[in-house]
């Protein structure tokens, strides 16, 4: 099985790129997740043969959403957490499979001025309450645009960055915690020590022409799932966002 995750920040302009339809039937994969595609229904049509779609749309036009294109039905489709104050901006899908659950997520932001940090807080105990849930009928996998870059390997310019959103201590320390109650970070898992391999870069200061990145997209799994983990990746090579695709291929 591949799996892959792209944030492509606005899905029309990814697509009017040419780059998503080119990447989408070049990597051919089970499963397709996306986050901020920042559409309402209606505003495209995707012809994507062989695979059905699931849209989340955000309340607030132009802003968040998640989609999940797969080739095999699932047994049942899911939106939001379930939770009224966190399923208004369309960042979460869950689709039901014979022996896992895949969940797509956009996670809330902090802000450049922290803002929005306890809202965030909030939201990554929510999460991980509801993945915890999940796992009790059956196995996870879950990928997105997470909003931290968790260890100081996941940056380039780890001291400057510290407490700018994204690299809390507060939002790292959540990510640890949702590590440690029973997922991997499977690019991690296949690459305990590899540098400079980024799924984000700012569109500023010519960020990706420096590769001065950081790695907030995932893929991660229940732990029990890691035998059958095969690979892990990141297609740095992949344009038409400010983020590339991430990618898991599992048996």
């Amino acid at each position: 099985m591949k799996y892959i995750s792209w944030n492509v920040n606005g899905l029309r302009a990814c697509a009017g790129k040419g780059d998503f339809y080119t990447f989408f039937k070049e990597i051919d994969a089970d499963a397709f997740c996306l986050q901020e595609t920042k559409l309402q229904a209606g505003q495209i049509e995707l012809d994507l043969p062989g695979y059905h779609q699931y849209w989340n749309y955000a309340e607030k036009k132009g802003y968040s959403g998640t989609a999940i294109f797969t080739k095999t039905e699932p047994l049942s489709v899911s939106y939001g957490l379930g939770i009224e104050e966190h399923d208004h901006e369309g960042r979460v899908i869950t689709a039901e499979f014979a022996d896992h659950f895949l969940v797509t997520c956009y996670t809330p932001n902090s802000k450049e001025d922290l803002s929005r940090l306890s809202y965030r807080m909030e939201w990554e105990d929510a999460f991980r309450a509801y993945l915890k849930k999940l796992e009790e009928k059956k196995p996870v996998v879950f990928c997105g645009d997470l909003n931290v870059a968790h260890q100081e390997i996941d940056l380039k310019n780890p001291k400057t960055n510290h407490h700018n959103a994204g690299f809390t201590d507060e939002e790292r320390q959540k990510m640890t915690e949702l590590l440690g109650a029973g997922f991997t970070d499977t690019w991690r898992y296949f690459n305990p020590d590899t540098k400079d391999v980024y799924s984000w870069w700012s569109y500023r200061f010519r960020a990706r022409e420096k590769n001065a990145g950081w790695r907030i997209d995932y893929f991660c799994v229940s732990d029990a799932l890691r035998p059958r983990l095969t690979g892990a990746g990141i297609h740095t090579e992949v344009f038409g966002s400010d983020h590339c695709p991430v990618e898991v291929d599992f048996e």
